[in-house]
Parts: C-alpha cells; structure tokens; sequence
C-alpha cells in the first residue's frame, strides 16, 4: 500500500466516512500566516524544489542540524541540489517526527508523487519530476492557493505596512481567494529593546504622517494605523508574547515611562512590564471597539543560541517552548477589559502543553453567553501542530470547554504548501471522532457527528469571523 493513500491516518469506517463525506471537500480559511503578500500579488514562481521547500524553513533546519548536516545544507551556499540531496537523505532518521507526514503529504498532494518514499536512493528522480512541474502552470503561489480551495487568507502585517500588495490582490477581480491584512503590533511592546523601539517609532511617524513624542502620539499614531487596517478589510489582530503582562500601570505612569524611552534613557525590566501592561490593554480596546479576533501567540522562548543569532538573525530555528507562569497575568487581562465591556472576540494559541488545561479552564471564565465560542482555545500550533500536541489540545477543549464551537486549523506558515496541514489536522479530528463512534462514547451517528465536523473544518471559522466567500 501506498504510504500516503485516500485513508492515511483514519483508522476506523466510522473515520474514513466522516473525512471523506464532511471533512474533505469543505474550503480553507486559513485565518492566520505568514505568507508574503508580494508573492501573492506578483503570483511568485520557483525555479526549483530546494528553493520552494529549504527556503526559509525552519522546521527542516532545526531537523537537518539534529542529524548533523552542516549549515552549509541548511541556509548557506551549497547548491539547490545539494540541499535537497541532504534533506532527502535525512528523510528516513525522520521517522515518527512530523516532518516525514507533511514532507510527504506536499510531494503527493501537489506533485502527484505517492509512488515511492522520499530517501536517498529517490531524492535524484524526485528533484527532477518536481522541477519540471514548477514550470507548468498552477505551481505558482496562487496556483497553490487555488489548488488546495483556499477561500480566505489572513496574512501577518506590522502596522507600518503600506498594505500596497493587499490592495493589489483585492483589485484583481480575476483572483477570487481574499487576502486581508492581520494587524500584529509587537514591535510597539518592545521598550526594553531601544535598537528597535527606536527605529520602529521613526516607521510609525512616516506611516501614520506624525510626530510621536508622547504617549498620546503613540495611541492617536496605532489608532490612525488600526482605522487603516480596518478600512484594508483586517478582521483579527495577533501579538506573541512571552508572557501576558498585567500590572497596574495607570496612563500618567505608562506617559512617563515613554518618555524616558524617548529621551534615550534606559528602561528597568519592572518599568518595561508596566509599560508593556498598559499597551496590551489599550491594543485590546481599539480591538474590541471594532469587533476584530484578538489573536495571542503564547509561551514560546526565542532565539536561544547567541552564536547563531548573531550568524543568521531570528526565526531560523533556534526557538523552543517557554515555561513562563500563565494563569495569573492572563485572567487579570481578560478581567479588566470584561469589566468596562472592552473584551475582544480571543484565540489563545498555547505552545506549552503543560498549560492547555489552565487556559482552557481561564477561557471559560469569560464566555459571555451571546456570542459562541467567543473565548478560544486555539489550535496546537508550533511545535504542537503535530499528531500528538493537536490531540492533546482537542482533548483539553473537548473535557473543559466545548469542541463544536472550535474554528479549527490555520497554518502558521510561510510556505505556499503548508495547506496540507489542514488537510493532517481533518483527518486527525475525524479519526478521533470516529474512534469515539467505535468504543460508544459518541453515538454511532454519521450525520449527527459528520455536522460537528463540517462545522470544525469551515463553518465554524467563516462564521465567527463574518468571513463569506468572495463574489465573482
């Protein structure tokens, strides 16, 4: 049998009946990434597999560098062949990591290669069938997108962007996927870090058309950025935290602490906490205000390795979980803006697993009874988006919150192919549904659970969103 084949990962009839009829066909939004909106509005082409596939990735750095593959393999010099060559040869040590499934899901979904496993012996034939496919048409980036029946894309925007290319796709009738700005304001929290607080300040002034020399330049400067946002179609907002920052920080004290900031002081690690607490609620209220999903990626300890910080810069795969207190900070949070009305729709994506319970069991403190699945407990994403970490984090919502109101999976990623990973976490949710069918603990009712299903695949996400699919 084929390793990749129409009934991978389903295990039961019950399973293979509920992705096949209510869970396949359905559309992806995929309401949080992190794809360039220029190779979207330019339709990017690749010149060959290593490119599409090595570049930038690094989930497959981190695992190449475990298996002792020199960095020249990974994001240095050496040939597009000769990357991939490495890669394909470290396939079989990557076994039972997730890297094996979505490596080859992407080479049998978008190239139509299932006839044989990825390897050493292979890696020559597989590099020359998928090369000659990137020249034909649909293996662009939208031609990915349009393969894999995206309706909606939610890209990650700083508040500086011009939001030119979202424009540019929106005025192109001919491509039918929307594309809409994600307002992600991290570069205002960092105070602490005046290397890039500074500079970043100077992009918030010519992009907002002021001065910023106060704090209430600040908030009049986020707040023409968020109307613009807003006006560009933005649905949701985002913020990765270490940590969620709640301390009493009255806007006098926050006033003061930018304007030691500003003057070129040092700011102590309580001040930039205060500080830090203050702007999280405020972010929170332009949110609120207009209904967008306040979106927080949390726990994740990043750039660990000073060497190759220094070498490579961040996001090259040299981050890991966090293990920062949670509880505390994030229901004082969530407790002040419900208190004045000013809680946001809120997707809590948790990287430790350890916490998933905590959060699960904080979110339900402030459902609000009018609004379904207002406080979300959302997807394994990381480190977690993997068979394990979205089980666990099904589990956690299934016992302590309510799994038909969860709108489900987005793909975090980078990459043109990563919408296989909806495609892994619907099969994974119908083999834990259909599991369930076969033991007794959910009726043996396809109908019944092949609509909880639907609802998790798509439903749930256009709804809760107000996302419709874009008229011709």
């Amino acid at each position: 049998m084929k390793f990749i084949h129409d009934d991978f990962l389903l295990e039961t009839p019950q399973a293979r009946n509920l992705y096949h009829g209510y869970a396949a066909a359905q559309p992806i939004i995929d309401y949080h990434c992190h794809l360039p909106p220029a190779e979207i509005a330019e339709d990017k082409r690749w010149s060959d597999i290593a490119e599409l596939w090595l570049g930038g990735d690094h989930y497959k750095w981190r695992a190449m560098r475990s298996v002792g593959i020199n960095e020249k393999f990974c994001t240095g010099d050496a040939s597009p062949w000769e990357k991939f060559a490495q890669y394909a040869g470290a396939m079989p040590q990557f076994l039972r990591n997730p890297l094996y499934h979505w490596s080859h899901l992407e080479l049998a979904r978008y190239f139509g290669i299932d006839d044989s496993l990825l390897g050493p012996a292979t890696a020559r034939d597989i590099f020359d069938r998928c090369n000659g496919m990137l020249a034909q048409p649909g293996f662009s980036a939208r031609g990915f997108m349009q393969r894999s029946n995206v309706e909606v894309v939610c890209t990650t925007d700083d508040p500086v962007d011009s939001l030119e290319h979202h424009r540019a796709i929106a005025a192109d009738k001919n491509f039918k996927i929307r594309v809409l700005p994600t307002w992600r304001p991290d570069k205002v929290l960092l105070i602490d870090r005046p290397e890039v607080f500074t500079a970043w300040l100077g992009a918030l002034e010519q992009a907002a058309g002021m001065n910023v020399d106060s704090l209430d330049d600040l908030m009049t400067a986020l707040q023409k950025r968020h109307d613009f946002f807003g006006d560009n179609g933005c649905r949701l907002s985002d913020r990765g935290l270490e940590t969620v920052w709640a301390e009493d920080c009255p806007r006098s004290e926050a006033a003061a602490i930018f304007a030691k900031a500003r003057a070129g002081q040092s700011i102590t690690p309580a001040e930039a906490v205060r500080y830090k607490s203050y702007l999280l609620h405020e972010l929170a209220v332009m949110d609120a205000a207009k209904g967008w999903t306040m979106q927080i990626h949390y726990g994740a300890l990043r750039s660990n390795n000073s060497r190759m910080l220094s070498r490579l810069g961040p996001d090259t795969g040299f981050d890991s979980i966090g293990d920062w207190p949670v509880a505390s900070g994030m229901a004082r949070h969530f407790d002040r803006l419900d208190a004045v009305g000013n809680l946001p729709k809120t997707i809590i994506y948790n990287l430790n697993p350890r916490d998933n319970e905590v959060i699960a069991t904080m979110l339900g403190n402030f459902q609000d009874g009018i609004t379904a699945g207002k406080m979300q407990l959302g997807s394994g994403w990381w480190f977690n988006d993997q068979l394990d970490g979205m089980t666990r984090q099904i589990e956690a919502l299934s016992q302590l919150g309510v799994l038909a109101r969860f709108v489900g999976m987005l793909t975090d990623s980078r990459s043109f192919l990563s919408y296989t990973r909806h495609e892994y976490f619907r099969r994974l949710l119908c083999n834990i549904l259909g599991r369930d069918m076969q033991r007794g603990l959910v009726p043996d009712d396809i109908e019944l659970v092949g609509a909880l299903v639907a609802d998790i695949s798509y439903r749930n996400a256009r709804d809760y969103f107000g996302f419709s699919a874009r008229s011709n």
